[in-house]
């Protein structure tokens, strides 16, 4: 259960991070590429990307070793102070926001739990009790200033049934000696990261498609050995 989500030890002031939210509020912010994986409104503007441009919302690039700071990190100082706090290198920075009324559907991502060296950690802004968040089928309960990981290797999934708009702070952090430091404090089982994942053939479809978004060699080689898979069950 500990390796799937938990809080970890932050508070951040709501109404700071409410006066940065404020700032990048002037600017647009771009859809979501995945436009198979929500209904509604699901946009997103960047505060790190692989271009340093705010419009990039791209996670992953295969091109990209280090990552920018865009204008709107410059600007917004207290997210700046957010991430700052993560004693370890960033890739991504966005906020990722859910319009009132919208959902995304079940999905997983690639490379995105602890034991992949790269994890994201999420710190709601906007939410409510009528945002439903859930991994793997469990519900998480994210209230606004709070910080959390997720293995968003599994399946999940939110749905936005307030009248108003959910957005999150979301951090694509890299593994280093602090991050397992603080990890064990939360009381993450290292012992589990050894045990091979069984993933159900839904849950391998939904890693096929997420994948086909991406263009990196490990991609690839995960797509191949996944379809490899379903095909020997026929």
């Amino acid at each position: 259960m500990k390796n799937i989500f938990f809080k970890l030890p932050f508070i951040f002031s709501e109404k700071l991070l409410v006066s940065n939210l404020q700032i990048c509020d002037q600017y647009q912010y771009t859809p979501h590429f995945n436009t198979a994986d929500y209904d509604g409104d699901w946009t997103s503007i960047s505060l790190r990307s692989p271009s340093g441009e705010m419009d990039n919302i791209w996670a992953h690039s295969a091109n990209t070793k280090e990552y920018k700071d865009t204008l709107l990190m410059e600007k917004c100082h207290y997210f700046k102070e957010v991430v700052d706090m993560f004693q370890c290198e960033k890739e991504s920075i966005r906020l990722l926001k859910l319009a009132s009324h919208s959902k995304i559907k079940e999905h997983s991502d690639y490379n995105l739990s602890y034991e992949d060296g790269l994890f994201r950690i999420h710190v709601p802004i906007l939410t409510n009790n009528q945002v439903y968040f859930y991994i793997q089928d469990k519900r998480v309960e994210m209230e606004a200033g709070s910080c959390w990981y997720g293995n968003f290797n599994l399946p999940h999934k939110v749905e936005n049934h307030s009248d108003t708009d959910r957005i999150h702070l979301v951090m694509d952090c890299k593994r280093n000696a602090w991050s397992d430091e603080l990890f064990k404090e939360m009381g993450y089982d290292f012992e589990e990261e050894h045990k091979p994942v069984e993933y159900t053939d839904e849950t391998k479809l939904k890693m096929i498609e997420a994948l086909e978004h991406l263009d990196t060699e490990a991609s690839r080689s995960l797509l191949k050995q996944l379809r490899s898979e379903l095909k020997a069950k026929r």
